[in-house]
């Protein structure tokens, strides 16, 4: 996947994960590894955008073996925004999908 798709739908998949419950932007990096190459860094700029959006907001919590974790949790304008990205998504990749089945020929 180049890095341009990443680009395009890493904050879609960030809200995604945030809708299933709080997490910290490590555990969110390395969920998000495992489905496509991304480095750890790339998600807390994603996750600070969103803050400063009113997509997500965040707190503190102590670890049990470190520093203190900063949890980001979705709010319901983040959840609005997740389902209105979804929607565009569900379109797009359809729209795309039946070009490349149609050997580029839009229907």
């Amino acid at each position: 996947m180049t890095i341009q798709f990443k680009k395009g739908v890493l904050e879609m998949c960030v809200l995604s994960m945030l809708q299933n419950g709080d997490r910290y932007g490590y555990d969110v990096a390395c969920d998000l590894s495992k489905i496509m190459e991304i480095s750890d860094g790339s998600v807390y700029p994603v996750l600070r955008r969103l803050k400063e959006d009113g997509y997500v907001t965040s707190y503190l919590e102590e670890s049990p073996g470190g520093p203190p974790r900063k949890y980001y949790v979705i709010t319901q304008q983040g959840s609005d925004y997740m389902n209105a990205l979804k929607s565009e998504w569900t379109q797009l990749t359809s729209n795309i999908n039946t070009l490349l089945d149609n050997g580029g020929q839009p229907t």
